[in-house]
């Protein structure tokens, strides 16, 4: 009797520890960048990637906050997605957008703590958000340069018309030399900040703002992004439409 009295306590106590750590290491929600940015659940291999790429600074400057809906276009592995999915919270949304989506990708944010991730799977120049003006956010990160030219076009009527009055749409990609257009797209991985400002306003757009906080003067602008990674210049941008 006894050993089964400390048999039952131990597992007793082993439950209370199992929660306590769930507790620590689940969701983050809201505002607390900090607390989100730090949770262990986050792979370290993106955890690695935040100092180049600034991601509270980043989330701040677009004003992300607690029950917004937000997409993230091009979404890749999800390195964005899954910060976006805790500051926006339970009362939330992110539609994560690619191409293709890979099993593993799937499988990430099935999982509870990303309940309020919507999968989006399809071609950038059909992107299925919702037409219907409800969006707060809309962000597409080292990505756009990737696109062809009447992708993008059709790509950013589409946001327009997924994004509320006043939403912000955010573009941050790698910066070519002025006046080059699309010429290195594919080759230096770069695209003419120019073109994309051109491009976006011509969907109806404002640029509201420019973020210096990837900016680096020191960056030819000459070579592959992938030469030195994380060093590029590269440009933030804030459009909005219009209220």
């Amino acid at each position: 009797m006894l050993m089964q009295r400390s048999l039952m306590l131990r597992l007793g106590l082993g439950l209370t520890v199992t929660a306590l750590v769930h507790a620590v290491v689940g969701p983050v929600w809201g505002q607390d960048f900090k607390a989100i940015l730090a949770n262990p659940e986050r792979p370290q291999n993106e955890r690695a990637l935040d100092s180049a790429r600034k991601p509270e600074e980043i989330l701040r400057f677009y004003g992300v906050k607690a029950g917004d809906r937000v997409a993230d276009i091009m979404a890749g592995r999800g390195y964005y997605t899954a910060i976006l999915s805790q500051v926006v919270g339970e009362k939330g949304v992110v539609y994560s957008a690619n191409e293709t989506i890979r099993k593993e990708f799937a499988a990430r944010f099935q999982n509870p703590p990303f309940a309020n991730v919507k999968l989006v799977e399809g071609k950038m120049d059909a992107l299925a958000l919702p037409a219907d003006s409800s969006l707060d956010f809309v962000f597409i990160h080292l990505n756009y340069h990737d696109l062809a030219p009447e992708t993008r076009t059709a790509m950013n009527g589409r946001i327009f018309a997924a994004l509320k009055p006043g939403g912000a749409y955010g573009i941050v990609d790698h910066a070519a030399k002025d006046g080059s257009g699309n010429e290195v797209n594919r080759t230096l991985h770069r695209i003419d900040k120019a073109m994309v400002v051109k491009e976006v306003t011509g969907a109806g757009f404002v640029l509201v703002k420019e973020g210096e906080m990837l900016r680096n003067p020191g960056d030819p602008r000459t070579e592959s992004v992938f030469v030195d990674r994380g060093k590029s210049d590269r440009f933030v941008l804030r459009f909005e439409k219009l209220k």
